[in-house]
């Protein structure tokens, strides 16, 4: 979705967000079905490569992301994530366009605070593409008291999809391919690698067959014991 009528999306869908069920916990808002309301940022440069950072003090690497505070369109949510994790400001990017609704994904159960209330099981994300039109030395990773990152790098437009973390690859996937045709335009988008594809479908179809599959207790019950003759 282009740049114009992406913003107001965004925003229209944000307002109709905000007339539903939603909970607060501090600035985050969270809906009636546990998802924290977030915004994701792919940023790229002129030849379609992407930014992609790695988390500090960890091996992860992604996208910059970050929740939608109260009171904050995903528009300034966008501008503010992009400040604090990648030190940029808005004359130093230009808005291509975002992602068509909510795209989803639940947090493995490890990682869901049950003790939080309200509880968090996952984000729900609007995702804005940006191009860079500053230079690489306006990036500054320590821009905020508590930075995201400690190291980036451009990377070809599909390798996220092979090294962020799975709970997280089947919602970066959705993003990359509704904004391929904004970063290549006249229709010179490369396609995903066929054999990420198929790992996708494999994980897809494993998902399917573990939902189809009947609860059975742990173990069966011992049946009584016979009576014993007196």
């Amino acid at each position: 979705m282009a740049a114009g009528s992406a913003m107001a999306k965004a925003d229209r869908l944000w307002k109709n967000e905000n007339q539903r069920d939603h909970r607060q916990n501090g600035l985050q808002v969270i809906d009636s079905e546990g998802f924290r309301s977030n915004v994701g940022i792919i940023l790229c440069n002129g030849d379609g490569r992407l930014f992609w950072g790695r988390r500090i003090g960890q091996k992860s690497w992604q996208f910059p992301q970050g929740g939608i505070r109260r009171h904050e369109s995903p528009e300034q949510a966008m501008f503010r994530e992009l400040d604090e994790e990648v030190g940029l400001k808005p004359e130093h990017v230009e808005v291509i366009g975002c992602t068509r609704g909510w795209l989803r994904y639940r947090l493995p159960k490890r990682l869901v605070r049950r003790n939080s209330k309200p509880t968090c099981i996952g984000q729900k994300q609007v995702w804005f593409l940006l191009r860079m039109r500053g230079a690489e030395s306006d990036v500054k990773l320590d821009n905020s008291e508590r930075p995201e990152f400690d190291h980036w790098c451009w990377v070809d437009y599909w390798y996220p999809l092979e090294a962020v973390v799975p709970f997280k690859r089947y919602v970066y996937l959705r993003a990359l391919q509704q904004l391929a045709q904004l970063v290549f335009p006249e229709g010179k988008a490369p396609p995903p690698p066929e054999d990420v594809l198929a790992r996708f479908e494999q994980a897809r179809r494993e998902r399917a067959e573990r939902s189809l599959r009947p609860c059975l207790p742990a173990a069966l019950p011992r049946p009584p014991r016979a009576p014993q003759p007196r």
